[in-house]
């Protein structure tokens, strides 16, 4: 059987990766390696060769997932001009009923399934660093309030921002779903006044 070129091990790597961070926000962390190889184009025969353990590869799959959330809050924050109007275009995109809620955000995919996890892990502390790393990008965001200050409210506003996208994720199909979008939004967003 001939060797994998170094450059073939490296594309199959990012193939598993990138179908790994698919299917956890698609999925959750209940995933089949089998699933992840098959949506990567692979077999299982090399998996190990790639990754130490199904919780190596999920925290992998997780910690890219945040990325590609981490940099679509860029381009956002780098596109609106402003403090302010950034806070507002993240909150409004967060809580577009076209955003997150089919494009898999790995807060609401992904919270439920790491909060049941007995011990903490690689997969908890992929999540936890990719948690911190979109709270202090809407922390960022928060005009005239000292750093801790700053923190306490992008935390409620990300943890009301999740919270509506939960369930409007369960409740999808029905109006409730589009209500708690807009009730979240019309909260955080409301007259533009500061609370």
């Amino acid at each position: 059987m001939p060797r994998v070129s170094r450059a073939q091990t490296a594309r199959n790597h990012a193939a598993i990766r990138a179908a790994s961070a698919r299917l956890v926000r698609e999925r959750g962390l209940d995933l089949r390696l089998a699933d992840v190889l098959a949506a990567a184009g692979l077999t299982a025969g090399g998996f190990y060769g790639h990754f130490g353990s199904k919780s190596e590869l999920l925290a992998g799959g997780c910690a890219d997932a945040f990325a590609a959330s981490a940099a679509r809050w860029g381009r956002r924050v780098r596109a609106a001009g402003g403090r302010e109007p950034a806070r507002r275009a993240l909150i409004e995109a967060y809580l577009a009923a076209e955003g997150p809620l089919t494009t898999g955000c790995p807060m609401a995919s992904l919270a439920a399934d790491v909060s049941r996890k007995a011990t903490p892990g690689p997969v908890r502390a992929a999540f936890v660093a990719g948690l911190e790393s979109l709270l202090a990008v809407l922390a960022a965001q928060q005009a005239g309030r000292r750093p801790s200050a700053a923190r306490r409210r992008a935390l409620a506003e990300l943890s009301a921002m999740v919270g509506a996208l939960v369930l409007a994720r369960a409740a999808r199909g029905t109006p409730l779903a589009t209500q708690a979008l807009a009730a979240v939004r019309g909260q955080l967003l409301g007259s533009g006044r500061r609370r």
